[in-house]
């Protein structure tokens, strides 16, 4: 498929000569602000939140009910948005998720209360769907197809470092200057990168509407029922949800004075995601995202494994870069080979189907993990996940395969009978 872009002002085809084509163009360039700005006005909150809730007078489970909140309406929007962008327009879609995201921020720090909390939580999860889901059909169109694993890490980078930066720093800044500066600074953070929507490149033809797999359907819609994009959609959801049992009980699961070691873990983690997401992205290019499928699944699933070693220090550390480079590789893999498997007009919804296997993953994930470790103890619960992670390999791998070799046996079936089959790879 060759990709046309309006980029820096003129029509570019990437990939039209074979070459591998430029990674980081102006357009890029003027995308990254916005990207920045999201992960640093997201991540600044996201603990700072319900500590402000707590500090308000709050009990522990209406403090929690914030964080509920903004992922509930977050995933809700994801099931829209790429209807609405398919109505209104890309780059108009993106703008209203960083007003979305910006605005309550900024009435947070005039104004704060427990009711307007939950109001802005529920508007910020919302901008942020819109956000994602826009914002990534719009970057991926903006990376040469030659070079879309390399470029797609390049972006995990990009939003990486302020999001491993701003989430501890939220909460350390509350407690030296209070929370209203850093609602202040988090709202002004997506509010810079609206300033930058304008100069982002526009398309002959829309980003992101409904897929061209089903046309009588919603985008989102046909892109669910899809077993070729369904299967590495499941495969990553399994590898979020143990990032968020990682996120949620890594520190309750190490013994008490060891807490230092749940904290550097809790660090090294994200790092070596980007590091993973880095190695994928430059191998997947040059041999195929496919192949990276089951390795990266299976070194998650090691990583969890050794994590279930919680008495020991040096176990918990490398359990937790093994999985962080598998969960990178497996992450990079997925959104790669969604992306490959559609036209250009489906890249809204694989954006939204890849967005909600995450933040669905890492929800059931916290969940069922609380009710299992109750049961099992925590080391046992951590190797329960890593034998969940491994098998959901086996359905998400061999159908997809097993579909694909009787697509091509109907194929040669109906070409021996004179029959045509269209292409509709687009």
């Amino acid at each position: 498929m060759t990709a046309t872009h309006v980029i820096d002002g003129g029509q570019a085809p990437e990939g039209a000569s074979g070459a591998p084509g430029r990674l980081i163009s102006r357009s890029m360039l003027v995308r990254f602000v916005s990207i920045a700005g999201t992960a640093t006005s997201f991540y600044l909150l996201l603990s700072a939140v319900p500590l402000y809730a707590r500090s308000a007078g709050a009990s522990t489970g209406t403090a929690g009910l914030t964080t509920t909140a903004l992922s509930l309406s977050t995933v809700a929007a994801y099931l829209v948005t790429p209807r609405l962008m398919a109505r209104y327009g890309v780059r108009n879609i993106l703008a209203v998720g960083l007003l979305g995201l910006g605005v309550p921020a900024l009435a947070l720090a005039v104004w704060a209360n427990i009711t307007l909390v939950m109001v802005a939580c529920v508007i910020r999860g919302v901008g942020f769907a819109f956000i994602c889901v826009a914002g990534g059909a719009l970057t991926v169109s903006l990376i040469p197809p030659q070079r879309r694993g390399e470029g797609l890490a390049l972006v995990g980078v990009v939003s990486g470092i302020p999001a491993v930066v701003a989430l501890p720093l939220g909460v350390w800044l509350a407690g030296q200057v209070g929370y209203r500066p850093v609602f202040a600074a988090a709202g002004l953070a997506a509010l810079a990168g609206l300033a930058s929507v304008p100069w982002l490149p526009g398309s002959r033809r829309p980003v992101g509407g409904s897929a061209d797999l089903d046309p009588k359907s919603d985008g989102i819609v046909a892109t669910l029922r899809n077993p070729v994009l369904a299967g590495p959609a499941a495969t990553f959801s399994a590898t979020t949800m143990a990032v968020g049992i990682i996120v949620t009980f890594l520190p309750l699961a190490v013994n008490r004075p060891e807490a230092n070691v749940a904290a550097l873990a809790l660090l090294l983690q994200p790092a070596a995601a980007m590091a993973g997401r880095w190695l994928a992205g430059r191998y997947g290019d040059r041999r195929g995202s496919a192949a990276l499928l089951v390795p990266g699944v299976l070194t998650a699933a090691a990583g969890m494994l050794t994590l279930s070693l919680t008495a020991t220090p040096a176990a918990v550390i490398a359990g937790a870069v093994v999985f962080g480079l598998g969960f990178g590789v497996t992450q990079n893999a997925t959104q790669t080979l969604m992306y490959d498997r559609v036209p250009e007009s489906g890249y809204g919804a694989v954006s939204a189907m890849w967005n909600l296997a995450y933040d669905g993953g890492m929800g059931l994930g916290a969940a069922g993990f609380g009710v299992l470790a109750i049961r099992t103890g925590y080391p046992a619960a951590f190797a329960l996940t890593a034998v969940l992670m491994s098998a959901v390999l086996l359905p998400a791998v061999l159908v997809p395969a097993v579909l694909a070799a009787a697509g091509r046996g109907r194929g040669k079936r109906m070409r021996g009978a004179g029959a045509r089959t269209p292409d509709r790879s687009g």
